[in-house]
């Protein structure tokens, strides 16, 4: 028999994510926002000044992607980019006054989101969730080429090996 994806962690949380997503561009569209310029913002809110780079490692994300994302919200008035003073070469991004203003909205957003999301989980189950999450994260960052256990993942289980040999000897 073969792997049941639906019955896999994997599998549900790719799931989860995609719903995720579609909740949370639905409270980002209210707002006037697509999906993952909030956290442009909200990286910027932290850090105001960050180059192209640094946010594009902060997100998490290709330099071309932060380029597009930036340009969009700097059309839109929340961001503006300014030539560093030291480096003619660099550009550092900064919120705007209506982009700072913009980050609240962004917090209700996120926490509607949340509200929603851990609906019917109780705090030990939420905190125990975060918890589990974190490990998948930590678990998926790695280098499937540094995990000596891969190798394995691509053989056939002992169990059915020994069925497929079973048929081959009762067929012959």
């Amino acid at each position: 028999m073969g792997f049941n994806y639906k019955k896999s962690v994997t599998f549900r949380l790719v799931q989860a994510a995609k719903a995720q997503r579609a909740r949370s561009g639905a409270h980002l569209m209210r707002i006037g926002l697509h999906p993952g310029q909030e956290l442009v913002l909200k990286v910027l809110d932290d850090t105001d000044g960050r180059t192209m780079s640094q946010l594009a490692l902060a997100l998490g994300v290709q330099p071309p992607t932060v380029t597009k994302m930036v340009t969009r919200l700097s059309n839109q008035g929340y961001v503006t980019r300014k030539v560093s003073d030291t480096d003619g070469r660099l550009a550092r991004v900064y919120l705007t006054d209506t982009g700072r203003e913009l980050v609240t909205s962004v917090d209700k957003a996120w926490k509607r989101l949340e509200r929603e999301a851990m609906s019917g989980l109780d705090e030990k189950d939420r905190k125990k969730l975060r918890k589990l999450l974190r490990q998948l994260e930590k678990n998926l960052s790695m280098a499937v080429d540094d995990d000596p256990e891969h190798d394995e993942d691509l053989e056939p289980d002992a169990d059915e090996g020994d069925a497929s040999k079973d048929k081959e000897l009762s067929a012959a």
